[in-house]
């Protein structure tokens, strides 16, 4: 990793400033239903602490457009952080201001602050300069721990880096880590599954790893589009008309650079979009006029499994299907089983993924599992993200 990381500083003694991306989900009552999340930045904080560092926690809740939104307090977050510390975690009604900075100069090593939600404020989002620097204040060193949100250049995670020396935390550095090297330098046979319903939100993604990857497997709604694309008949099936050409060009790209691009040849369709509409397994030139396909079918799911049980790197975005629904769900689960049995260096991302991953129980056999969704996308897209180029550089270190 080029960017320097919390083992590059010295931490003892002073205030780090940690951006974390606890954007958990709560139920009406402000409950936690899953604290991943906050679970995934737990080496970074119990490092920092056992370091003799004061930490101030900064992160954003849901979409308070610039406004204190009582039912977005991060408080019922930092309540559940203390339970998983088992240490003390002090509370600010706010992220900027006197008062704030007052507690924060109070700290002593070892004790935690999580700041209010950043995003109460519209200036986080502008990156406003005024804003970030008043975030720089309660802190002598920056912490960047949310790849989540880095893709994005706000305050707290690019502004603030222009104030105090920015690093990455322990959980960004196994991101970068991980994705960097199957983007740059993957261990081969390198395979790729990508699902999810739209071809038009994974365009990128897809045109990008065709030339990096060994076989390129496409699954989920955005199959149809590729399906129609060669000729198919789709029936009421989601397929996007105005992406034709371009699968088209998708499939000539992966031809002309002897990439194996995996598609479906057969698949599951029902007569509604329902949990119970009546489905049944066709072939592709088989797929009725008022029916849908909404999952990958049994002689796929076996074809996409043999292909990544010889895999070195696996890389994997996206549902095979509608697998919030038992009935088409089996395609997932039997990509997300093949993923977990190989003996690959695997890497999941994306939420629907990581979910079909919880429901099969499999999350501990994979390597690696992305905490950022549409950060991931763009990293494997090749794209530079702010929040990590604002890192400081590792090797101006020595200068």
């Amino acid at each position: 990793m080029e960017k320097k990381s919390l083992h590059d500083v010295n931490v003892s003694g002073k205030r780090v400033f940690i951006r974390v991306d606890y954007n958990v989900p709560m139920d009406k009552e402000g409950n936690i239903t899953n604290d991943a999340r906050i679970k995934a930045t737990l080496p970074t904080l119990e490092y920092l602490l056992s370091n003799n560092a004061a930490v101030v926690i900064g992160s954003h809740l849901g979409r308070p457009k610039g406004q204190p939104v009582p039912e977005f307090s991060l408080a019922p977050v930092a309540k559940r952080l203390a339970a998983l510390l088992g240490r003390e975690v002090k509370f600010a009604p706010d992220c900027i201001g006197p008062e704030v900075m007052k507690i924060a100069q109070s700290l002593q090593p070892g004790q935690v602050l999580m700041l209010e939600n950043l995003r109460y404020y519209k200036e986080e989002e502008k990156n406003d300069s005024k804003f970030s620097s008043e975030l720089a204040a309660l802190a002598d060193i920056a912490v960047n721990d949310a790849f989540g949100v880095s893709h994005r250049a706000h305050a707290s995670v690019e502004g603030i880096t222009k104030f105090i020396p920015a690093v990455a935390g322990l959980l960004m550095e196994k991101e970068i880590n991980f994705l960097g090297k199957a983007v740059t330098n993957p261990t081969r046979p390198f395979v790729a599954i990508i699902g999810g319903a739209k071809v038009s939100d994974k365009i990128g993604v897809i045109d990008n790893l065709i030339s990096k990857v060994d076989t390129l497997i496409i699954g989920g709604g955005m199959a149809n589009t590729f399906i129609a694309a060669q000729g198919y008949k789709t029936g009421k099936s989601l397929v996007e008309g105005d992406k034709l050409d371009l699968a088209r060009e998708l499939i000539a790209k992966a031809k002309a650079k002897g990439t194996n691009l995996m598609l479906p040849t057969d698949v599951v369709i029902a007569d509604k979009f329902a949990a119970d509409a009546q489905n049944k397994v066709v072939k592709l030139d088989a797929i009725e006029e008022e029916w849908m396909a909404l999952d990958i079918g049994p002689e796929t799911s076996i074809a996409y499994a043999a292909a990544l049980a010889d895999a070195k790197t696996v890389v994997w975005n996206g549902p095979m299907g509608v697998f919030e629904m038992d009935a088409f769900a089996k395609g997932t689960e039997a990509v997300a089983k093949a993923v977990a049995a190989s003996s690959a260096v695997s890497i999941v991302g994306g939420g629907d993924s990581i979910a079909a991953l919880e429901k099969t129980g499999l999350s501990a056999q994979i390597s690696h599992i992305s905490t950022g969704g549409g950060a991931s996308l763009e990293y494997l897209e090749g794209k530079v993200l702010p929040g990590i180029a604002a890192l400081t550089d590792r090797e101006l270190a020595h200068k």
